[in-house]
């Protein structure tokens, strides 16, 4: 029997899965008719699950279907997939090794994984069925999308980022961003066996933050910004009163004593907004001994700094940016976004006084990540704000694979924080800071 032409196998495929799909909504439609929503909201969890799925394996029975038993047990999937979870998605939330979802319309699917992009083979049904797993993300955590307001941030159970933006504004279909952010989120052991920074880095981050120094982390989309906010939050004191305030709450500290707040757009009267400045301002009054920005993006950057002034040392945030020079340079923005018209100046003391160190993280070739520079905050001399890198990387080009290769340094040059670290009982080797080439990749 001669196989068929390739056009004739192809267009064979696409009637089966056509099939699958009209099988599937109709298992589906039938489940919904079946189900007892009383008994349902009794259930939870895996045992919701489980006694669903007896009665989509017995609608499977009913049906006359000539499926396999590996295409049964797919069909059996996406029915509960469809039901509980969200939708094709979920086949793509289990790959722990995508750190990036991206969707363009319901018929082009992109996922990044190890850094690089690379189109998937699933597929919503159309832009209804995409809007309807949209919807039923933004839902769940107080929010909505629709005509009036077509754009919008959330998050997932696991603290994946989320941002949608539906038609009007998206001209071929709903186009969703998820950034991955896992149920084991990286800690500082993956972090040093990625190189994306080095044990002296360690260290010296270890003992500002003990030692309550005001740190900034700087980087571009996707440079792991939330993912270092989150590593040197693990060198909080485990007593100390915690507060986070972030559009979508992602952030995961492991101290008992959190409070995390979440800003609010406004309902569809265009009211009831909760902005970061409004969380940062009642934040003050909430007796904080550090606090946390998830990213400084706007007016709240000046209640930011005059915290940090004012008694709550040891104080977290990002922005974005692409050197430390240019993280103070968008500070200063932010603050005159504020509307006051505060001088240059006074603008440069209040940043210089409360600012201590600026992590520079990076993505580099080849989707690498590293910290590419650590950096103290000296000082005024007349109008300029003066830095100094402790540490820092330098790539010197690309490898076989189109990775960027590189070398960390110490610059040599002593911080003159180190007082305070020592005030706070801690001591770094004097070595530490020797100017030499670290680790080279």
């Amino acid at each position: 029997m001669k196989p068929l032409p390739t056009a004739a196998r192809s267009a064979a495929e696409a009637s089966k899965a056509e099939e699958f799909d009209l099988l599937k909504r109709k298992i589906h439609n039938k489940l919904v008719d079946k189900l007892d929503l009383n008994r349902v909201g009794e259930l939870q969890g895996d045992v919701l699950r489980r006694e669903i799925r007896l009665v989509v394996e017995h609608l499977c029975d009913t049906e006359e279907t000539f499926l396999n038993r590996t295409e049964r047990e797919r069909l059996i999937e996406e029915v509960l997939d469809e039901t509980f979870g969200l939708g094709p998605l979920e086949m793509l939330l289990k790959d722990h090794t995508i750190s990036d979802i991206l969707i363009n319309g319901p018929k082009h699917i992109f996922v990044e994984r190890r850094g690089k992009l690379e189109r998937t083979n699933v597929e919503f049904r159309d832009n209804g069925h995409l809007l309807q797993i949209i919807d039923r993300i933004v839902s769940k955590v107080g929010r909505r999308v629709d005509e009036v307001c077509p754009m919008v941030d959330a998050r997932l159970s696991d603290g994946s980022r989320v941002n949608a933006i539906i038609p009007p504004l998206a001209l071929d279909g709903a186009a969703v961003s998820i950034r991955r952010f896992g149920s084991s989120p990286l800690k500082l052991e993956d972090l040093l066996n990625y190189k994306a920074l080095t044990p002296e880095m360690v260290m010296l981050l270890e003992g500002a933050m003990k030692a309550r120094l005001n740190i900034i982390v700087a980087g571009g989309t996707g440079s792991g910004k939330t993912t270092l906010l989150n590593t040197l939050s693990s060198f909080i004191p485990n007593h100390e009163r915690v507060i986070t305030i972030e559009d979508a709450a992602e952030l995961r500290l492991q101290q008992e004593h959190v409070v995390r707040l979440e800003t609010r757009p406004p309902n569809i009267e265009g009211k009831g907004a909760v902005t970061a400045t409004d969380l940062v301002k009642n934040a003050l009054r909430m007796r904080p001994e550090r606090i946390i920005i998830g990213e400084c993006r706007g007016p709240e950057t000046l209640d930011m700094l005059q915290a940090m002034n004012t008694g709550h040392d040891g104080s977290l945030t990002t922005l974005h940016a692409n050197t430390p020079r240019d993280a103070l340079a968008r500070l200063e923005t932010m603050i005159l976004m504020s509307g006051f018209e505060l001088p240059i100046k006074a603008m440069r003391q209040q940043i210089s006084s409360a600012v201590h160190l600026l992590i520079q993280a990076n993505r580099l070739q080849g989707g690498i990540r590293r910290v590419t520079s650590i950096t103290e905050v000296v000082g005024m001399e007349q109008d300029t704000i003066v830095m100094q890198d402790i540490y820092k990387y330098v790539q010197e080009g690309i490898d076989e694979t189109g990775r960027a290769r590189g070398r960390f340094e110490a610059t040599g040059i002593r911080p003159t924080f180190m007082h305070k670290l020592e005030s706070a009982g801690i001591r770094l080797p004097s070595s530490a800071f020797r100017q030499r080439v670290m680790l080279p990749d």
